[in-house]
């Protein structure tokens, strides 16, 4: 299992920015499907950002345009930069592993919380 672990999230207002990383202690990301998924309070997880090797990231609507995903493999992190937060954006953000081109994913991190003020 990868173990990952997120961090970088916090408090902000609307419009403000704030860039999530995630990295695992035991395992290279490199070459793998990775995603950002996010869980607000009495909501469903949902696929956020997909990072698929090969392919062109992908980015759900209600954050495209807004969000981006990235890795950098020689530091063994994967990322979220968030701009023009919403007050909906609002939730624990997740890394994972995942199928690559699917949002199944096969190790989790513990999740970092992130709230937008309006």
């Amino acid at each position: 299992e990868a173990q990952l672990a997120e961090s970088g999230g916090g408090s902000v207002q609307a419009g403000g920015s704030l860039k999530l990383s995630c990295t695992s202690s035991v395992s290279s990301i490199a070459g793998k499907c990775m995603a950002w998924f996010r869980q607000a309070p009495g909501k469903q997880r949902e696929g956020v950002a997909g990072d698929w090797p090969g392919t062109d990231t992908y980015h759900a609507a209600p954050v495209k345009g807004r969000f981006m995903i990235s890795r950098d493999d020689a530091k063994n992190e994967l990322y979220l930069q968030m701009n023009s937060l919403k007050p909906e954006d609002s939730g624990v953000y997740y890394c994972a592993v995942v199928g690559c081109g699917s949002w199944a994913a096969s190790s989790w991190g513990q999740g970092t919380q992130v709230t937008v003020s309006s």
